[in-house]
């Protein structure tokens, strides 16, 4: 997917989150969306790096742990320089990341090249295979979805 499709791809598979989030904390819940937001399509800097092959390490799970795992600790680390409990900072970055590279991965799964999830254990790929990366319609789409359903989960929450 492109650029567009990530980002609507983040915010739908945050929606949800965001929602629960909402009743506990909303600064947090809007941290969270904009964390998962500028951080959805952190997998294809691959497409920067040298000797890095694209849809290659950075789009397997073992990538979303590592993800989870440096946000975890920065969260906990920076959390006292922000006013926060260094526990729920960590979880959020755990959240951010997980929702943020997953989302990716899903959207890049929709696409016939695919992504090894499961690398280094096995290099299959796995897609679904239902639209190309560049398809328009599918990535426009994916963002149209993606924001309406949070604006609806924003006013819901507000109704509760």
């Amino acid at each position: 997917m492109y650029k567009t499709g990530h980002y609507g791809a983040a915010l739908l598979l945050y929606a949800p989150v965001g929602f629960l989030l909402l009743s506990v904390d909303p600064a947090f819940a809007v941290l969270g969306g904009v964390g998962t937001v500028a951080l959805a399509r952190l997998p294809d800097y691959d497409l920067r790096v040298p000797f890095i092959e694209h849809r290659g390490v950075t789009h397997t799970i073992l990538f979303v742990l590592l993800t989870a795992a440096v946000l975890a600790v920065a969260g906990f680390a920076f959390a006292d320089a922000f006013g926060t409990d260094s526990a729920r900072t960590a979880g959020l970055g755990i959240v951010v990341a997980t929702v943020a590279v997953g989302s990716h991965l899903l959207a890049d799964a929709l696409t016939p090249a695919g992504v090894p999830l499961l690398w280094p254990v096995s290099g299959k790929r796995f897609s679904v295979d239902f639209v190309t990366a560049s398809n328009p319609i599918a990535n426009y789409g994916l963002l149209a979805l993606g924001i309406g359903v949070t604006a609806t989960v924003g006013y819901l929450a507000g109704q509760v």
